[in-house]
């Protein structure tokens, strides 16, 4: 029987990309998923998608920068399930733009959503998971929390800090919480839809030509999940073969 099986799953940015390929993935593995974004619309439907294969699924809206609706969010999984096992951090953006633009509310925005979005996570679920002695968070970085590039220096920094949540989670674990960092390089995803600056966007579609499908990072998600409670998985970095960066 596959370690997925029966294990509850929280996972933000459930609406497309990573998050709907990963939730249509554990669901296949017999995951109980909690389904967490901002379009209601979207998850209903992948929702109803999980449930007419019999997989098993709920939803809630959330904004990840509302720290309260993240824990009606690790609420709904207790109530209906009775525990949390996993949460994957994936909501996440990329408005990518040179520092000279001056786009203090895409700064903020990228620190609200990458930075404060991932710890209010970790605050939503980090108490059950001491109660229940296990539990595992998994939070996706990039590619840019690893090497800094032009255009995307604050994005860069909210992916570095990314990095050091997950592992100040696996160095506070005392052995009970599992953390894994995932960095996905370019994929197919909705993340460069909302770059407002123009070379900034040619720059991103340009190295995007070559993206992998989001099956690639929801494959790895799977792999982490499903390794015996003695194993932790601690950094994965998917970049397409042909990606320099």
């Amino acid at each position: 029987m596959s370690e997925i099986s029966g294990k509850v799953v929280i996972i933000t940015g459930a609406s497309s990309g990573l998050g709907e390929a990963t939730a249509k993935m554990l669901a296949n593995k017999g995951a109980k998923l909690v389904l967490g974004a901002r379009r209601e619309e979207r998850l209903k439907k992948l929702v109803d998608d999980i449930e007419s294969a019999d997989g098993s699924a709920i939803y809630k809206t959330v904004d990840v920068t509302n720290k309260d609706e993240f824990k009606q969010l690790a609420d709904a999984a207790v109530n209906e399930f009775g525990r949390i096992d996993v949460l994957v951090n994936n909501a996440g953006l990329m408005p990518l733009a040179p520092l000279d633009e001056l786009k203090v509310d895409e700064w903020d925005q990228m620190i609200d959503v990458n930075i404060k979005g991932v710890m209010y996570g970790v605050a939503a679920v980090l108490k059950t998971m001491r109660e229940q002695k296990s539990g595992h968070i998994i939070n996706l970085s990039s590619v840019a929390g690893h090497v800094v590039f032009p255009g995307a220096t604050v994005y860069c920094a909210t992916k570095f800090a990314v990095k050091a949540i997950s592992e100040g989670i696996r160095k506070e674990s005392n052995g009970q919480i599992r953390a894994t960092n995932i960095s996905p390089g370019a994929v197919a995803t909705e993340l460069t839809d909302h770059i407002s600056h123009e070379d900034s966007k040619q720059m991103a579609d340009d190295m995007y030509d070559d993206a992998i499908d989001a099956d690639a990072i929801a494959r790895a998600i799977t792999f982490a999940i499903e390794q015996p409670g003695d194993v932790d998985i601690n950094e994965m970095i998917i970049r397409p073969t042909s990606q320099e960066l």
